[in-house]
């Protein structure tokens, strides 16, 4: 059962890479995509806003999917969707071909999160320890090598389809292979269908806090990633290449975050993590937003990097605890709040940026993040489901699955 158990873990968390190369391939590489299709500027926002809205569709249907598909099944499809649907946006020529390679990134996209983390969520039950970390720390990871990827190809002004196709041939073999390892907690264990199959109902009023952390999470992770550069260049003064610099710092803290992360969950709680989290972001942008100059601001956004890389991963961990029996539907739910807050994020502070100033959107998602710290009691508390409506501290964070591993 452990070994079971352990090539379940190694499988999922190389899934979670994969996703992270896929997705910075993508998203760095949004100029030269814009170039190749002759996209405008006033439709390019169009473009970029489909995804996650078709991704927030594809985690709706999978909700119900998972009533007769096991997530494992649907992951170990979706996953190749995502690196073809990548692949057909480098190598399509017309813009209807980037449309219909977008669509089905994004409806992939939204399966494969969900699923990806309800595995997370199952997996981290049957450890009976914080897990969950570790999973989106692989993800950073991918992220750190796919911006790399796409860096190399802007460097050798290499064409999208000569930069998507090595990676994909190289990806799809390897994630079709690995994902006969992955281990579903329904199938684990007598018992376990109790634990995330159809036995329970998923209480929205009990998940919105969760929503709300995740969506707030999501503004805070668009804005480094959408202004960071922009704001180091025009608003600190920075030199072109060293805009370039804060994202990139921003993604290596959030993998030395997630990295230990699970040590600090397993010591001191999930609550303790999330407040703390929540508390070194806000400061973040409050870094940013005072900063004189640019070195200042860099030191900004590297605390933004350390804060908010416990908030996501934590809100799904929550979600399976809050909902052991239907762990799936809320983890599909809560998903849908990720794609909200990056479709929220960059229009915001894009948006207060030209009608007040950037340093002052700065201050928008840190009170924003802030919130987090009114709801950081669901991340270690349970709604009494037998009466009186209040909620009942758990013994423990994260508590011993039924396996006992």
């Amino acid at each position: 059962m452990t070994d079971v158990l352990r090539r379940g873990r190694a499988s999922l968390a190389f899934s979670f890479l994969v996703q992270g190369v896929a997705f910075a391939l993508l998203v760095t590489r949004i100029p030269a995509i814009q170039n190749r299709y002759g996209v405008s500027d006033a439709l390019l926002p169009a473009f970029l806003a489909a995804v996650p809205v078709l991704a927030g569709v594809g985690s709706v249907s999978t909700e119900r999917l998972v009533k007769r598909v096991p997530p494992s099944r649907l992951l170990r499809w979706s996953q190749p969707v995502v690196l073809l649907a990548l692949l057909g946006v480098g190598a399509g020529e017309r813009m209807v071909e980037l449309g219909v390679a977008l669509a089905a990134f994004g409806l992939a996209v939204g399966v494969l999160d969900a699923s990806m983390n309800m595995l997370g969520v199952s997996l981290q039950r049957a450890y009976g320890r914080s897990i969950m970390l570790s999973f989106h720390a692989a993800y950073s990871l991918g992220g750190i090598v796919g911006a790399s990827l796409a860096w190399v190809g802007a460097h050798w002004h290499l064409a999208l389809w000569v930069s998507y196709l090595p990676v994909v041939l190289m990806l799809l073999p390897a994630v079709l292979v690995g994902s006969r390892w992955y281990a579903d907690d329904r199938g684990a264990a007598p018992g376990a269908q109790e634990q995330t199959g159809e036995g329970g109902a998923v209480v929205f009023k009990w998940l919105l806090p969760l929503c709300l952390v995740m969506t707030v999470a999501y503004i805070g992770d668009s804005t480094v990633s959408n202004w960071s550069a922009k704001y180091l260049q025009d608003v600190l003064g920075s030199s072109e290449q060293m805009a370039t610099v804060p994202f990139n710092v921003y993604m290596v803290t959030t993998l030395l975050g997630r990295t230990i992360g699970d040590f600090g969950v397993r010591r001191f709680g999930a609550v303790t993590v999330v407040r703390a989290g929540a508390l070194v972001a806000a400061g973040g942008f409050a870094v940013v937003a005072a900063a004189p100059g640019a070195w200042v601001g860099m030191l900004g956004f590297t605390l933004l990097g350390l804060g908010l890389c416990v908030l996501v991963p934590q809100t799904f961990a929550a979600a399976g605890r809050l909902f052991p029996g239907a762990s799936d539907a809320a983890v599909a739910r809560l998903n849908v709040f990720n794609y909200v807050g990056f479709l929220i994020g960059s229009p915001l502070v894009g948006a207060l940026g030209d009608l007040w100033s950037y340093r002052g959107a700065m201050l928008v998602p840190m009170v924003l993040v802030l919130v987090t710290l009114v709801y950081a009691r669901s991340f270690g508390a349970q709604p009494d489901r037998y009466g009186g409506g209040h909620e009942r501290p758990r013994t423990a964070d994260v508590g011993r699955g039924s396996n006992g591993v």
